[in-house]
Parts: structure tokens; sequence; C-alpha cells
């Protein structure tokens, strides 16, 4: 009986370090991938649901809904970023659900990803809290797209930005300034990384309603699939 009790805790003991060792433990959720399969190749990405809950799920809903399929990347500008999942091939833009939140500031508090090389982020207006389908890949490091922490205090007693400088500004004025909000960064290109960096070295030009940095051959979305 002893040896039996030794043997099976050995193996319960075995099996929680083997847990512990893996990058992902057995009890942690990993974070969920989809699979991009376009006219210039394939690429995942992973996002981050602890980091930005409301927008991860908005965009996972969008690609549940094959609301990406048959959408183009309608912008891309070298050595900046590639933006696309708003319009068909005709430039007809897609019906989408309202705006989500705009969580780049909480995303960065929890310690999510920056506008960095490859990394996943939501297009919007001018209006922070305007993004819905669209979203962009950064194929550089882009800091300045960042949103910004505004420091503790009421009213803050001093903030630089861009070369200006803010004194003893009430909190709510920087925290409501469009100009701070920044990008909402809510996932990462896991795999395929080469064919998005193919992507941006397409020619551009005019094309639909826009005047420049359309591909002039058409980068297609041919699927967005939830692979776990």
């Amino acid at each position: 009986m002893i040896f039996k009790f030794k043997t099976l805790l050995g193996y319960v003991l075995a099996t929680l370090a083997a847990a512990f060792c893996l990058g992902s433990s057995a009890w942690a959720q990993e974070a969920p991938r989809v699979r991009f399969v376009t006219s210039a190749g394939e690429f995942v990405v992973e996002v981050y649901p602890d980091k930005a809950p409301k927008t991860v799920e908005n965009f996972l809903q969008y690609v549940r809904d094959k609301h990406y399929d048959g959408t183009i990347f309608h912008r891309v500008i070298d050595n900046f970023m590639v933006q696309g999942g708003g319009f068909d091939a005709k430039f007809v833009e897609k019906k989408s659900r309202p705006p989500v939140v705009h969580e780049g500031r909480e995303a960065l508090s929890r310690g999510g990803p920056q506008n960095l090389l490859g990394t996943l982020a939501m297009a919007r207006t001018n209006e922070p809290n305007s993004a819905t389908a669209q979203f962009f890949i950064n194929v550089r490091d882009n800091g300045f797209l960042d949103p910004i922490l505004i420091p503790p205090g009421d009213p803050v007693p001093r903030f630089d930005y861009q070369g200006r400088t803010y004194e003893n500004t009430p909190r709510a004025n920087l925290l409501n300034a469009p100009q701070l909000f920044g990008y909402t960064v809510f996932g990462k290109v896991v795999s395929g990384l080469d064919v998005v960096l193919k992507m941006k070295t397409s020619p551009t030009g005019a094309g639909g309603p826009f005047p420049s940095d359309v591909p002039k051959t058409p980068i297609l979305i041919n699927a967005a699939t939830l692979v776990k």
C-alpha cells in the first residue's frame, strides 16, 4: 500500500511539475489565434483577451461572423503599417456593428504589447471610441501610436507630450484629450510575418474612394478562421 501511495504521489507531483514548467500551464487559458488566408499568403495572429477583453471579443466576433472573408487590405504604407478588414474587392464598405470602447490605456497598464513590429491594433477615426472592424498590422516599431498613460494626481502637476508642457491640468482634461488616446494594441503576428512584410512593399496608388496607398494588385483576405 505504501508503494502504491508513493507511486501515485510521484505521478501527481510529476504532472504538476510538467504543467508548471510549460510556458502555458494546464490551467492557463491559451491566447486565441486566428489564421488569415490571403492572396499574398497565410499568417496567424494571437490576441490577448486578458489585456483588451472588449476589443478582442469584438474582433473575434467579426471572425466568427466571416466578416473579414472577401475583404481587402485597402491601405498599405511601406515602413508604417498595413490596414484592412473594412472593404470588399469593389471598395464597398461592409456593414459593421456599433463601435467598441477604446481600451488602449487599460491594455498597456495590464502589460499588453505596444505598437511594435508585427503587432495588431484597431483602426479608428479621430474619435477614440470609433473602432469597429478595421485593424492594422505594424510593419515597423511605431511608438508614436501608443496610448499615453497619464501620471497620477488631480490636477496633474506636470505632463510633457510632444514638446508641450501641461501644468496643473485637470486629470479629466488629459484623459479625454483625443491626441493622447493612441491606438489599442490587442495581438501580434505569431507566424507568417514574412507574408505581412511582403505586403508592405506592394506598389500602391489610387483606388476606389482612396486617393493613395491602395495596392495596385489587390490583397484579398480569402478567409479568417479561429484556430484555437
